[in-house]
């Protein structure tokens, strides 16, 4: 097939992979430009154009695909399908009606739940027992087509937001590739959603990483593992951003933000945790046995820093 790759992290370099171990021809790639990173702030190409380029593919990042020009150019193209893994820009319904089948998307959650931006944080931090992912053609909506192909994958109870990414990419992109080509092949129809049970995957901010200690540990411990990497979760202390980056539940009782050994374990508004690794400012992360010979943290301690800004 003679397609268009629309895509931006890593999530979405095995699908691309996938198609060209397929054989179809990629005329374009397109991707968010490249953004500053590292401590040198460099201008650095998103995982899906290096990918690209690196196979000789050519890539496009336009600031926006409403324009009549930027329109124009991706129709020239005479694709036969879009595939589009988390690109970063919705796109317009020209777009839409471009390609000869459509455009498809991979979509990280079991729809219609965790429409929207951050699907697999979203999933972790509410607790779900299970996600996915759905093959599904686009329409005009924010997540609301047709699915083509599903698949579910079980939340193990200590899962992390990395664990969950890469099983997730590691099945969708053999489902995207059979659900486009069956599409195409005509064995296969799509689904509409059902109407009940929407809910939304907003996109994340730091705010969704700040610590409330009067939460149970259950749910802080799900936001840690669901944040990190990524915006991170924090606690302040003595004027301190404090990253926790790894934690466990365990079975005791104190006043909540409080800590209830000289071990690092922090009581919670049900339960407590177990710090495991923390992060001070402009410092590497270690586990809590290094950290606390730098800053202790005795009995007593309160964690209940100023609101962070």
């Amino acid at each position: 097939m003679r397609l268009i790759f629309m895509g931006t992290p890593d999530f979405a370099v095995p699908v691309l992979d996938a198609f060209l171990q397929a054989g179809d021809e990629i005329v374009a790639v397109y991707s968010q430009p490249p953004r500053p990173a590292g401590r040198g702030q460099k201008l650095t190409p998103s995982p899906v154009q290096a990918f690209a380029e690196g196979h000789g593919l050519p890539v496009r990042h336009p600031v926006s695909l409403k324009t009549p020009e930027a329109q124009a150019d991706f129709a020239a193209l005479k694709a036969d399908a879009v595939i589009v893994v988390a690109y970063g820009l919705l796109l317009p319904k020209p777009i839409l009606d471009a390609p000869k089948f459509g455009c498809f998307n991979l979509h990280a959650s079991l729809l219609p739940r965790w429409r929207g931006a951050a699907p697999i944080q979203r999933a972790l931090m509410a607790g779900d027992a299970e996600t996915g992912v759905c093959a599904m053609q686009m329409d005009i909506g924010l997540d609301t087509g047709p699915v083509l192909l599903r698949e579910t994958v079980k939340i193990g109870p200590r899962m992390t937001v990395s664990e969950l990414h890469d099983e997730l990419a590691r099945i969708g992109a053999p489902l995207m590739l059979r659900a486009v080509h069956d599409f195409a092949d005509g064995k296969i129809a799509p689904q509409p959603q059902a109407t009940e049970g929407v809910t939304y995957a907003a996109k994340l901010s730091r705010d969704d990483g700040r610590i409330d200690w009067t939460k149970s540990a259950v749910e802080i411990d799900r936001l840690v593992r669901a944040l990190n990497p990524g915006v991170g979760t924090v606690f302040e202390l003595n004027g301190e951003r404090i990253k926790l980056l790894a934690c466990e539940p365990v079975s005791a009782t104190g006043m909540p933000g409080t800590m209830i050994d000289d071990a690092g374990t922090v009581a919670c508004g049900t339960g407590a945790l177990r710090l495991l690794k923390l992060q001070r400012p402009s410092k590497s992360p270690v586990a809590i046995a290094d950290f606390l010979r730098g800053l202790p943290l005795p009995q007593g301690t309160s964690l209940l820093g100023t609101r962070l800004g």
